[in-house]
């Protein structure tokens, strides 16, 4: 496995060779070297004896537990473990790492697999499993590097996946608007007005004109909007902007000032404020942290 650098991201060439379904690696190391970077692939991460590394997966920042278990997928979703706080001088790692196209589509749309292809959509923004899933599927992972025959394997992670997939605790951390992902299905309301919002962040958004775009009063929108999404429409216009102002942050030089305003927000304090409320950090930090994590090593 090595890296490459492209544009500002590295990008992480998987050895996963064409007669394989998955690559699969167990590590133990005392610490994490490698920078931020991407790949096609999607890749299912377990860290234990982690507490205290840090995790980047695009504008989400948080401190691990002694247990991680994630799911990556896309080709523009950067992430990172960072040391962080950790001292523990065994840390376990287990990567699995498969193409998108393994099941393909005609397997994907049978109704055995309609959990895992939802899961594997939402695996755009990056999903972080509860202590819960992670002890579901512990035993299966813990020999899953150790399995010598490759067929039972395959089975294995099959029903990990597929476990992971009907968990109602996992936890989506990019937001859209900086991991580029495609958003789910939805009504063609809902989905007619994120993308409207999606096109015109930077601009002010009125309830009244949002309502009108799918022909319902402000009051009946606002709670359809809620009820279909579990987000307010401000909740998810300040998400919508904040993805963009960490997207500009990592890559452009712009001034904080100037990222506030062109992403829609109309007051400085309020926006370093917000994003430090949301995103662990403020501005100006978690800039440098992208940048340190670019460093080549």
């Amino acid at each position: 496995m090595y890296l490459c650098c492209m544009a500002k991201v590295f990008t992480e060439i998987i050895k996963l060779s064409e007669k394989d379904c998955f690559y699969i690696v167990e590590r133990h190391k005392t610490e994490f070297t490698y920078p931020l970077h991407q790949h096609k692939e999607f890749e299912l991460n377990f860290i234990e004896r982690g507490k205290g590394v840090r995790r980047i997966v695009g504008d989400s920042v948080e401190e691990i537990g002694d247990y991680e278990l994630v799911l990556l997928g896309g080709e523009d979703l950067e992430h990172f473990w960072d040391q962080g706080t950790c001292r523990s001088e065994d840390i376990r790692e287990i990567t699995i790492q498969f193409s998108g196209d393994i099941f393909g589509a005609e397997l994907l749309s049978k109704n055995q697999f309609a959990s895992i292809k939802r899961m594997l959509r939402k695996a755009g923004h990056g999903l972080s499993f509860s202590m819960n899933s992670i002890m579901k599927v512990y035993s299966t992972l813990d020999t899953i590097a150790s399995e010598q025959e490759k067929f039972v394997q395959f089975l294995k992670v099959l029903y990990i996946l597929y476990e992971l997939s009907i968990s109602d605790d996992a936890r989506v951390l990019a937001s859209t608007s900086f991991a580029h992902a495609r958003q789910r299905q939805e009504s063609d309301r809902v989905q007619k007005v994120k993308q409207y919002i999606y096109d015109h962040y930077a601009e002010r958004l009125r309830l009244e004109h949002l309502a009108e775009l799918v022909g319902m009063s402000p009051v009946a929108f606002s709670r359809f909007f809620r009820q279909r999404t579990g987000r307010t429409l401000s909740e998810y216009i300040v998400e919508i902007r904040l993805g963009f102002a960490a997207r500009m942050l990592v890559d452009t030089s712009k001034n904080i000032s100037e990222i506030c305003y062109e992403c829609g927000f109309n007051n400085l304090s309020n926006f370093n404020r917000t994003f430090k409320a949301k995103r662990n950090y403020a501005p100006r930090d978690f800039r440098a942290m992208f940048k340190k994590t670019k460093a080549i090593v």
